[in-house]
């Protein structure tokens, strides 16, 4: 073992390296997040901000952002570098289990107890793509190497395989749904 690292006040529920493999983010039951560098293994930033237990954490591919997914329906990404949350992603109607980034580090999609899957843009926090049909809870997620395939896992006992072009073609069926327009 090279160290444990100490410094939630209630259980760990997720963890994940970047991809140097010098970091490492850990979310907690706590509503926190926490960035640790692995050599030393201290903490290096807290991550505040969800009013429930943090599900899940990833970076994107530089390690330059971080992504968590909370019970209390939201996601939020910050700047690895500054501590700031640059978004927060907004829509879900109950909490979020899953969260990943593509590949290219441009999108981020979020899975939910709402049966949806969700593409959101990691520049505005915009949601992009709504996927439905599941008929339960969705608990997997994550984006092909090249990012133009999406795979989804739910507690329906089954996983949906959705390629860029058919995630346009089910909008245009109402399967998956472009956002609405927000009326002021």
């Amino acid at each position: 073992m090279i160290h444990t690292l100490e410094g939630h006040t209630a259980e760990l529920s997720c963890s994940q390296f970047d991809y140097t493999g010098e970091y490492c983010i850990t979310g907690s039951i706590d509503r926190t997040c926490i960035l640790w560098d692995v050599t030393s293994g201290k903490p290096i930033e807290t991550f505040r901000g969800h009013n429930d237990e943090v599900l899940d954490v990833c970076f994107n591919n530089t390690g330059s952002k971080l992504a968590t997914a909370s019970a209390d329906g939201n996601g939020r990404i910050y700047n690895v570098f500054t501590g700031a949350c640059t978004s927060i992603l907004l829509g879900h109607e109950g909490e979020i289990s899953k969260i990943c980034f593509n590949p290219q580090g441009s999108k981020i999609m979020t899975a939910g107890s709402d049966k949806t899957c969700r593409l959101w843009s990691v520049d505005t926090g915009a949601e992009l793509q709504r996927l439905e049909g599941h008929e339960d809870e969705i608990f997997s997620c994550s984006f092909n190497y090249e990012g133009d395939t999406i795979i989804t896992g739910s507690k329906d006992n089954t996983c949906r395989i959705w390629k860029d072009q058919e995630i346009m073609k089910s909008a245009a069926k109402g399967k998956a749904k472009l956002p609405e327009e927000k009326k002021e």
